[in-house]
């Protein structure tokens, strides 16, 4: 057996992690990964997408998105492609042919508090990504070695 030493005193505390809904308003995000899968009722599909905010306070905060893209209820159908063009057209995708098309790709999720559920995010929409450094970094930087934050 492989020995190993250890004294859980020793170690830095982590840091505190918040499980408070994100404020309202809009985030840099990317989609870190997706799946799709059957509705509870076996009756559809949706997708499903793992958004992480990639900078400011909230940097790795991350959102979960369902999108019912077959459904018997024809409106939550609609709905759900109606923002997957929106998401689509964020990070430029054209033709969505395999959901991990839409990962790595920066955009802002625009974020609002969920009416029925006060302890939870609900997405309202999508748009373009607005990653422009800040005024000092963009100074330092020499455009060789600056990275965005959605690179791995």
């Amino acid at each position: 057996m492989p020995q190993f030493s250890f004294d859980p005193a020793s170690a830095p505390a982590s840091a505190t992690k918040s499980f408070e809904p994100l404020p309202r308003g809009s985030y840099n995000a990317i989609i870190i990964d997706s799946d799709i899968k059957p509705t509870k009722a076996g009756t559809g599909e949706y997708i499903e997408l793992v958004i992480q905010v990639v900078d400011g306070i909230n940097a790795g905060r991350r959102l979960w998105e369902r999108l019912n893209v077959s459904n018997q209820n024809k409106t939550a159908e609609d709905i759900a492609k109606a923002a997957l063009a929106e998401l689509c057209s964020a990070v430029g995708v054209t033709k969505l042919t395999d959901t991990e098309q839409l990962h790595d790709r920066p955009f802002q999720v625009h974020v609002d508090i969920d009416r029925k559920d006060p302890t939870r995010n609900r997405v309202v929409g999508y748009g373009g990504a607005n990653l422009t450094p800040p005024p000092a970094a963009a100074a330092k930087a020499t455009g060789t070695n600056s990275a965005r934050p959605w690179a791995k």
